[in-house]
C-alpha cells in the first residue's frame, strides 16, 4: 500500500507539470495587445510632425528669372541668406534670364520637380503683367502656388544725367509731342517697365504705339543702356536705378504713388508736377509648383512672415530702397488676381496685349 501510494504521488505531479506547461505555451502563442487607437494617432502625428520640421534636409535651389544686379536679385539674395541660416540648409540663388522671366519661370515651375527644392523668385512682370501682356502666356497662375509676398518698391522714371530734362512735366510734354523720339527699356511687353510706361502714355494722352522699346536682361542691363544713350527713359524701382544715380550717370525726374519715397525725400512725384495716377508698383515674393507638399507652403509662409519682421533683414531691404510688404498666400493670391484683371484692362486699352 506504502509503495503504490508512493507511485500515486508521482503520477500526479507528473499530471500537474504536464498541465502547467500546455498552459505556457498556450499564453505564449496568444499575439501582443495592439496599443490603443489614440497612442497609434499621436505615433503618426509626431511622424508627420518630424517630416515637416525636417525640411529642407539639403539645398534648395532660389530661381531667379532675371540677371543678377536687379531688384528681384537683390532680395531673394537677401532672403536666401537669412533662411540658410535659418535652417541651417543652403538656399543657393540661380539666375536663369530670358524671355521677359518666363525662362526660370518654367525651370521652376515645370521642369522641376514639386517637391519643394525649387522655388521661383516672383514678382510682378511674371505674374499679373505677363498674364495681362500675352493671350497665350508660357506661364500663369494655374501653374503655381503664390506661398508669401516678400517686399515691395516704388517706381521711378530715370533719364541720362546730361538729358536736357529738369522736371517731369516737362519731360512728359515732350513725350507728348515726340513719341517717336521716346525710347524706354523693359524686359519685354509684359514687363514692368512696360506696363509703367503705358499707364504714364495713357495719362498724358501721348501715343504709346509711335514709342519703341529696347528689350533687356532686366535692370541692370537696362539703366546703364540709359547712361548710355541708348534709350532716353528707364522706368524701374529706386532700389535697381540707385547704383547708377550714385555714380550720377543718371537722374530720376518723378516716383509714382501718392507721396514722396523715404528713400528720395527731395525727389518730387509725378502727382506733384501735375500728372496723377501713376500707381504701378513693383513686388516679388515666392511660388511654387503646383502639387508642392503643404508642409513646405507653410513653412516658407512662416519664415517670410517672420523675415520680414526681422530688424536686420528690413534693414538690408531698406539699404536696397525695398520696404517689406509681406502677404501670406491667401492675401497674396487675392492680390494678384485683382491686380491681373486692372493690368489686362491696361494692355488691353494700350494694345500691347498680344
Amino acid at each position: 500500500m506504502k509503495t503504490a501510494h508512493i507511485w500515486f504521488r508521482v503520477a500526479f505531479s507528473l499530471l500537474i507539470a504536464v498541465a502547467t506547461a500546455a498552459c505556457g505555451a498556450g499564453k505564449a502563442q496568444q499575439p501582443a495587445a495592439s496599443p490603443p487607437a489614440t497612442l497609434q494617432s499621436s505615433a503618426a502625428e509626431q511622424s508627420a510632425g518630424q517630416t515637416e520640421t525636417a525640411y529642407p534636409t539639403r539645398q534648395v535651389e532660389y530661381i531667379v528669372p532675371y540677371s543678377a544686379g536687379g531688384g528681384v536679385d537683390l532680395v531673394a539674395r537677401a532672403a536666401a541668406d537669412y533662411l540658410s541660416r535659418e535652417w541651417g540648409q543652403p538656399i543657393v540663388v540661380v539666375n536663369k534670364p530670358g524671355g521677359g522671366g518666363t525662362v526660370g519661370a518654367e525651370y521652376a515651375l515645370k521642369q522641376a520637380k514639386p517637391d519643394g527644392y525649387t522655388v521661383l523668385a516672383v514678382n510682378v512682370s511674371n505674374t499679373t503683367m505677363l498674364t495681362a501682356g500675352m493671350k497665350r502666356a508660357l506661364i500663369t497662375s494655374e501653374d503655381q502656388i503664390y506661398t508669401a509676398r516678400i517686399g515691395k518698391g516704388t517706381m521711378a522714371f530715370a533719364v541720362k544725367e546730361d538729358a536736357p530734362w529738369n522736371d517731369f512735366h516737362s519731360f512728359s510734354q515732350w513725350a507728348k509731342e515726340h513719341p517717336d523720339q521716346l525710347t524706354w527699356t523693359s524686359v519685354g511687353p509684359a514687363g514692368f517697365s512696360a506696363f509703367a510706361a503705358a499707364q504714364w502714355l495713357d495719362t498724358i494722352k501721348a501715343d504709346f504705339s509711335k514709342t519703341r522699346m529696347i528689350v533687356t536682361k532686366g535692370a541692370s542691363d537696362s539703366v546703364p543702356k540709359v547712361a548710355g544713350g541708348h534709350a532716353v527713359v528707364a522706368i524701374h524701382t529706386i532700389g535697381e536705378i540707385n547704383p547708377m544715380l550714385q555714380a550720377k550717370k543718371v537722374k530720376i525726374l518723378a516716383v509714382g504713388g501718392t507721396e514722396r519715397s523715404p528713400f528720395l525725400p527731395d525727389v518730387p512725384t509725378a502727382k506733384e508736377q501735375g500728372i496723377d495716377g501713376l500707381n504701378v508698383f513693383w513686388w516679388t515674393g515666392v511660388s511654387f509648383p503646383k502639387g508642392t507638399p503643404e508642409a513646405v507652403i507653410k513653412k516658407w509662409e512662416t519664415a517670410v512672415a517672420k523675415m520680414t519682421s526681422d530688424a536686420d533683414f528690413v534693414k538690408k531691404l531698406h539699404d536696397l530702397q525695398v520696404e517689406p510688404a509681406y502677404a501670406d498666400s491667401a492675401r497674396f493670391t487675392a492680390d494678384v488676381e485683382k491686380e491681373t484683371r486692372y493690368y489686362t484692362d491696361l494692355a488691353t486699352k494700350s494694345n500691347i496685349r498680344k
